[in-house]
């Protein structure tokens, strides 16, 4: 059976908006056509109504939504309720990400993931393990306790995910590049954070499989007069990814401007790096016996340490349109187009064509989220 979407302003894949029609047939686009084209006998018609037809949102950075928090929850349940939570904001694939923790917790928030697709439950397209394997000397809110290195003994359970990608953040300094290179043939993503590395030392894991940065500016050696850091490193590599969070807190949008005029437009991404908070009105939460208070947006333990955010990626788009001065193409490409490409995904997620996911968002002119589609389903969040 055949669903069309018809009257919608559709994105396409050339970043130019155009009205036509979008044939769906189960779980896949079977052709975007011109608005006068025939549709087939029988097929079932949603009328857009003139509003944007967007691809669905891929965030490679959510800790937690609707009261969960995966380093507590590292199930099924959990991982499908914080799932539940991004939908609502346009957030049709996602990596439930797991902040610095001891090993038997990795291992049950990848068997999770391992069986949370196995299911099919909605949305997970992988996991992110964000620590333990970080330098403490930027550890930000991550548990001092918990953080290690990495070493061999530690590649099969990095390894133990069957199904999805899974993305590693890692502090390049703290790693021999022998394992970064063992670590990417075998298929983890690989992105440096919480890193004190020096240009010298990225440069050294971009040549053994990194490929990307996790909420760039944040947390890593800056780009200063003598010493470029990984930041500099960052934006000097026209090949790697870098994660932006675009809440007007994490990063001055100033300092956001000038890395999107220093590299190309679809080596970033947005990413939430979302908390328990987001889809409900929590004031506060409990992180590894931290409480983490939500103002305004972002969340702060105690000392005023940042600790993720409340942000949504809808409210990121529109952020990276308002703050960052991005034409709206380009900030929903951000959320959808690049991080697919960043995963591997780029076939088959983050654009409106024939033989992609059926995964849309339905908004409005200041980019407020009307619909939801999700493998060809509507899923209103209303």
């Amino acid at each position: 059976m055949y669903r069309a979407l018809i009257n919608g302003r559709i994105l396409g894949t050339d970043g130019a908006m155009h009205r036509g029609t979008v044939l769906v047939h189960g779980t896949t686009i079977d052709a975007v056509q011109d608005p006068t084209a025939p549709i087939p006998a029988g097929a079932t018609i949603d009328d857009l109504h003139n509003h944007l037809l967007l691809p669905g949102f891929i965030d490679t950075q959510v800790n937690g939504g609707g009261g969960v928090l995966f380093n507590d929850a590292p199930t099924v349940e959990g991982i499908a309720a914080i799932g539940r939570a991004h939908l609502q904001f346009g957030t049709t694939g996602f990596l439930p990400t797991l902040i610095s923790d001891d090993l038997e917790v990795i291992g049950r928030a990848i068997e999770a993931v391992n069986a949370a697709i196995a299911a099919g439950v909605p949305g997970v397209l992988g996991i992110h393990i964000e620590g333990p394997f970080i330098n403490p000397r930027r550890k930000g809110i991550h548990d001092a306790q918990r953080i290690r290195a990495l070493d061999a003994d530690v590649l099969p359970l990095l390894q133990s995910l069957r199904g999805g990608k899974m993305l590693l953040t890692i502090a390049p300094e703290c790693t021999p590049p022998e394992l970064l290179r063992a670590l990417s043939d075998a298929g983890v993503i690989l992105a440096a954070g919480h890193s004190e590395a020096t240009c010298e030392q990225i440069e050294v894991a971009l040549k053994h499989g990194l490929r990307g940065f996790t909420h760039l500016f944040n947390a890593m050696s800056p780009l200063t007069s003598r010493a470029s850091g990984v930041v500099g490193a960052a934006l000097l590599d026209r090949y790697s990814w870098c994660g932006i969070i675009v809440d007007g807190h994490h990063v001055d949008p100033r300092t956001l401007r000038v890395a999107l005029a220093a590299k190309a437009h679809e080596r970033f991404m947005l990413v939430t790096d979302a908390m328990p908070c987001v889809g409900t009105d929590l004031a506060s939460f409990d992180l590894h016996g931290k409480t983490i208070h939500v103002r305004d947006g972002y969340c702060v333990d105690d000392a005023g340490t940042l600790a993720g955010t409340a942000l949504n990626m809808a409210r990121a788009v529109r952020n990276a349109v308002e703050l960052l001065n991005l034409p709206t193409a380009d900030a929903v490409r951000m959320a959808s187009e690049y991080p697919a490409e960043f995963l591997g995904l780029g076939t088959s997620h983050g654009r409106i064509d024939a033989g992609y996911r059926a995964d849309f968002v339905v908004a409005d002119n200041a980019l407020r989220v009307i619909d939801v589609w999700q493998d060809g389903e509507r899923r209103s969040p209303n």
